[in-house]
């Protein structure tokens, strides 16, 4: 394999004048690996796609969004806010279904400096009732669903400002989204802190309830680098060993959300590196593995990403054989270990495609690692290296540093780290000593 290679690309993406150079750069005192090239903040990476204008950018059943109809949708939301008066800083929550709209309030929101709450759309009222009290958020959007379960809390926040996304009719005390786009209006100008909040995801407990991760601007970029730089190494490392150039212009990419866009891996990593490539987001009411496969086929996707048991689900599904998976390059697992079994039926079973993986955290905004093709074929039990902008490490139940190749629980710092929990000081200091976060996770680190 071709390991000697993966780490010489790693050298040359890495290093002085390399796209994927690292730096050290100081976060709440305490130095950390970024990428020296990055952008400064997720309001400048949505504008980055002012560049595609006319390529088609959301798919939901027959509905079709441009670029630029995204972006003027965008714009009048973030002046609607601004019109109510919330300010970067403020938070604004989403609870809803994998909807368009979704991501139109999220770019609104991280370009004017508004920190997203995403909503877990499972909550029981109880538990909605909890997360609104914990974030304090100035204004909620709600589909026809959570709108219903809002209602049944008993004492919902007073002042919330509630607007309604796909509703069943009109709601009183409920703002139309369709109102708002009416409203029109230009992108606030602003200044963004690189180490402000853009968003706050909860993360699960084994008791009690969810705690708020602190996802800064800094961190949601990061990830998006940590993702491009494990591409762009993979095919460095094949280039280096096999002495094949890559095609000068890779397809467009179309990928299938399958997982909540209130959770790090479809928005992160999902969402994030489509737009950022100027590609476009298929969306799905719900998971359906025959439906799934159609929308394959006629939206000629080229990744999709899940939990595994998606992946198994596609493969086993009685349409698959007929199905024209041609246009699909890529099938990713995360949120649980890909069994080294369904890593050699994708690579068996799907021509074109190749299988890949990332294991990461909500407190990471996204991955830690990655591995896809020859190298997660060649290790299939492998969750794949740390990416650049992390140092990691394996230590023992005092904190200490085990030997190379014996097992720990992994420790990692970088700028992808959240700033913490909100409202959760001990649970933070329990987490983060010196900006080196707890996963929790035991790992082994191997000599590749």
């Amino acid at each position: 394999m071709h390991y000697t290679e993966l780490a010489q690309a790693r050298d040359e993406l890495t290093g002085p004048g390399g796209a994927f150079e690292i730096a050290h750069v100081n976060v709440n005192g305490i130095p950390v690996r970024a990428y020296r090239h990055a952008l400064p903040d997720v309001r400048a990476l949505w504008q980055s796609t002012h560049a595609f204008a006319d390529r088609t950018y959301l798919v939901y059943g027959e509905e079709r969004l441009t670029y630029r109809q995204a972006h003027a949708r965008v714009d009048a939301i973030a002046a609607w806010l601004a019109a109510q008066g919330i300010r970067p800083g403020d938070r604004v929550a989403i609870a809803m279904r994998n909807y368009p709209e979704w991501m139109l309030i999220y770019w609104a929101c991280v370009s004017t400096g508004i920190a997203v709450v995403g909503m877990n759309a499972w909550w029981t009222p109880e538990e909605m009732a909890y997360a609104l009290a914990d974030s304090a958020p100035k204004a909620v959007f709600l589909d026809a669903e959570r709108l219903d379960r809002l209602h049944e809390i008993a004492a919902p926040p007073a002042g919330l400002m509630l607007i309604g996304v796909r509703l069943r009719g009109p709601e009183p005390g409920v703002t139309p989204f369709a109102d708002m786009l009416a409203h029109g209006g230009a992108m606030p100008q602003v200044q963004i802190d690189p180490d402000a909040d853009a968003c706050i995801f909860y993360t699960s407990g084994t008791t009690g309830f969810p705690k708020g991760a602190q996802l800064t601007h800094r961190g949601c970029i990061t990830n998006l680098f940590n993702m491009l730089y494990a591409g762009a190494s993979t095919a460095r490392a094949v280039q280096l060993a096999t002495g094949v150039e890559p095609p000068a212009l890779a397809p467009v990419p179309v990928s299938l959300l399958t997982t909540p866009l209130f959770h790090v891996t479809a928005n992160n990593c999902g969402a994030y590196a489509t737009t950022a490539a100027g590609g476009t987001i298929v969306l799905m009411y719900r998971w359906d593995a025959g439906e799934a496969l159609r929308i394959i086929a006629q939206e000629r996707v080229t990744s999709i990403g899940g939990v595994p048991v998606m992946a198994r689900e596609l493969i086993n599904h009685p349409d698959f054989g007929t199905t024209d998976m041609s246009s699909l390059t890529a099938m990713s697992g995360g949120g649980a270990q890909v069994p080294p079994d369904l890593v050699h039926k994708i690579e068996d079973n799907v021509a074109s495609a190749r299988p890949s993986t990332g294991y990461g955290m909500t407190e990471t905004c996204g991955i830690i690692t990655s591995v896809s093709g020859d190298f997660f074929v060649d290790k299939p039990d492998s969750a794949g290296p740390a990416m650049p902008a992390y140092e990691a490490k394996c230590v023992d139940d005092a904190g200490n540093t085990v030997a190379p190749g014996e097992i720990g629980e992994l420790w990692v710092k970088g700028a992808a780290v959240i700033k913490g929990y909100i409202n959760r000081p001990e649970a933070t200091a329990a987490s983060i000593t010196d900006g080196w976060l707890h996963t929790g996770d035991i790992a082994r680190i191997d000599e590749d």
